[in-house]
């Protein structure tokens, strides 16, 4: 006997409201872990992701929320949610902090295909670097690499969170993974051109 297909998030949701417990429960589980990491990679604090993710599911609650499944999904929403808290804790806390490069310079070649090479890095230095990195990351540019690059939204729910144009998603998202390399490169010892410098054990 064939298994019956999940529900939809948006199903869940419509048996949550007529008071089902199960419903509310198994959303959470679904969408839970996804968006704490999101507030976790936004706001750089364990505490004020779980925060974050109990003011998420409690808006969710209240039948005043304003999801409308005619402008995006239910998962979108709870980003949209989460992120504008990590935003307002972040204005409270006065932590965010851009990284120190020459935003008209040109992007040298090397990091153009950024995605890729982030990738290759991140192997190379764990996941501490890519956190510290991601961190040091102006919000715009923090925000859509959390939901693009880590959370591996989509361009266009990614643009329903931020409230922007998929191309204005795409253009951050191409800027973020260059000050990323950049960032990782340095920690490094990236020499002047670009190129690692190689490692020397002196005795």
């Amino acid at each position: 006997m064939a298994d019956a297909p999940a529900e939809t998030d948006d199903e869940l949701l419509l048996r949550m409201r007529s008071g089902d417990e199960q419903a509310f429960v198994a959303l959470y589980r679904r969408r839970q872990a996804a968006i704490y990491r999101f507030a976790l990679h936004m706001s750089g604090s364990a505490a004020a992701a779980e925060d974050i993710i109990q003011e998420v599911f409690l808006a969710l609650i209240r039948d005043d929320c304003g999801y409308d499944p005619e402008r995006g999904t239910l998962s979108g929403y709870l980003f949209g949610i989460a992120r504008k808290l990590a935003l307002r804790q972040l204005a409270r806390r006065r932590t965010d902090v851009a990284l120190e490069t020459g935003a008209g310079e040109p992007v040298p070649p090397e990091l153009a295909a950024g995605a890729d090479q982030l990738a290759d890095l991140t192997r190379k230095e764990g996941v501490a670097a890519l956190r510290r990195a991601v961190q040091a990351l102006p919000e715009r540019y923090r925000e859509v690499v959390a939901l693009c690059d880590l959370e591996e939204v989509d361009y266009a729910e990614a643009a329903f969170v931020l409230g922007c144009p998929v191309g204005t998603v795409r253009s951050r998202l191409h800027r973020a993974r260059s000050l990323l390399l950049e960032k990782m490169r340095k920690e490094r010892g990236a020499g002047p051109s670009g190129a690692l410098k190689p490692v020397r054990c002196e005795i």
